[in-house]
């Protein structure tokens, strides 16, 4: 996250929020650092994955990087422990355990 949008998160209030609280733009799960509320953490296995990318669409808070068409270990700062990646990778390269705090 670049800092001004960093900045402009740490000082919004309760008040700018959108009516419902809804999202108008995508990925703005990036301005958050929501890790903290995560309960269960996915756990990479990377000798099993194939890098087929399925988990990259379905992840709701844009935690798994890619970079040269391979995906990385999560981004834990915006992981919230949903579990949706496991569910989708065919080849059982993402593990669900308990989040140690």
């Amino acid at each position: 996250m670049n800092k001004k949008a960093q900045d402009i998160n740490e000082q919004s209030t309760w008040q700018e929020l959108t009516v419902g609280a809804e999202i108008y733009e995508p990925a703005t799960s990036l301005l958050v650092n929501t890790g903290d509320w995560r309960t269960m953490r996915p756990v990479f296995l990377e000798d099993k994955c194939k890098h087929c990318m399925l988990c990259i669409p379905y992840c709701p808070d844009s935690s798994i990087p890619v970079k040269d068409g391979k995906r990385l270990d999560f981004d834990y700062l915006h992981c919230k422990g949903c579990g949706i990646c496991v569910k989708v990778c065919p080849f059982k390269a993402i593990d669900l355990v308990k989040e140690v705090k």
